[in-house]
Formats: C-alpha cells, structure tokens, sequence
C-alpha cells in the first residue's frame, strides 16, 4: 500500500472525518469511524467485562471463548481464532483457564496439540447460559434508543465493514 500524498475524503459521505483548525487539518472524531468504533467497543469493553469478572470470574476473551464453542462445538484452537478474530495467543490462555475451571472439555485427535477438539462442559454450559442473560440484558442497555430499522442497519454496516478490513 503505498502512501497518501494528500487526504483523501470517500466518495459519498454526507459528513467528514476532518475539519480546519488554525488552517490545519485535523480529525473531527465525532465523525471519524475508527474513533467511535473504538470508543463504543473500549466503553463495552469496561462495562461488561466489570460485571462478568465480578459475576462469573471471566474476562471478554472467556465470554467470547465460551460464546464460540456454545455455537459451534468440537472445534479447534485455530476455528475459534477465525471467527472471532483473536490472536491464538489470547485464545490459549483462554483454554487453558477456563479448562482449568472446569467449563470445558477437550479430545485430543493426534500428537499434533494443534488439532485438540473443545465443547463447552455441563458446568459451561450451565455457566454460558447464565452469562448470556447478563449479556443480552448489557447489550439491551447498548442499544437502547436506536430503532429496530436504524440496528438493523448499523449491524448490516458493521459486517460490511469487517469484510472491507479483515475478508474472511
């Protein structure tokens, strides 16, 4: 990718991500996506991650861990990294604790630990059922005030925009 010689605007946009301060330009970032996407998912992040901490003793990576294999079960290491976009480091950790709790277990299918297969345990699964009535409710509260039409769109607009920067 080679570098901008100037700042480009897209195409078609009703606002802009910049404005002239003192004649420079700079980030306006209440139009900036990068910015609100960032801001809303930290927010989220502090907020939801207080509550499973002091609820369930999980972390989000846990939660998403446990959300993965509750959807689809018997899978690797590898397709849990795939899905929900965490590096294999964070997910192994994940693994290993929530193993460790006994909310999970495993099979291991070769000499190769690459191909260890995980479900979520009776204890996880009764765990995850708790966790995901406190999550609905948190994600309630999120968008609370955004219409059925206007969440359809931004969930429409957030998929396309997760394809734009990580096509999977």
């Amino acid at each position: 990718m080679t570098r901008p010689q100037k700042i480009e605007q897209p195409i078609e946009r009703i606002s802009s991500s910049t404005r002239k301060r003192d004649g420079v330009v700079i980030l306006d970032i209440d139009h900036y996506a990068p910015f609100l996407l960032n801001a809303v998912s930290n927010a989220w992040g502090r907020k939801t991650s207080a509550i499973y901490r002091r609820d369930f003793g999980l972390g989000l990576v846990d939660w998403r861990v446990m959300a993965m294999l509750n959807i689809e079960q018997g899978i690797t290491a590898s397709r849990i990294c795939d899905v929900i976009r965490l590096d294999k480091a964070a997910v192994s950790r994940s693994l290993k604790q929530l193993s460790e709790q006994g909310l999970l277990r495993s099979e291991q299918l070769s000499n190769d630990p690459r191909k260890r297969l995980w479900w979520l345990s009776e204890l996880g699964l009764e765990t995850h059922e708790a966790v995901l009535l406190v999550a609905l409710s948190c994600e309630k509260k999120l968008v609370t005030g955004v219409s059925p039409t206007d969440l359809e769109i931004f969930l429409r607009v957030m998929r396309q925009m997760l394809t734009n920067i990580d096509p999977k």
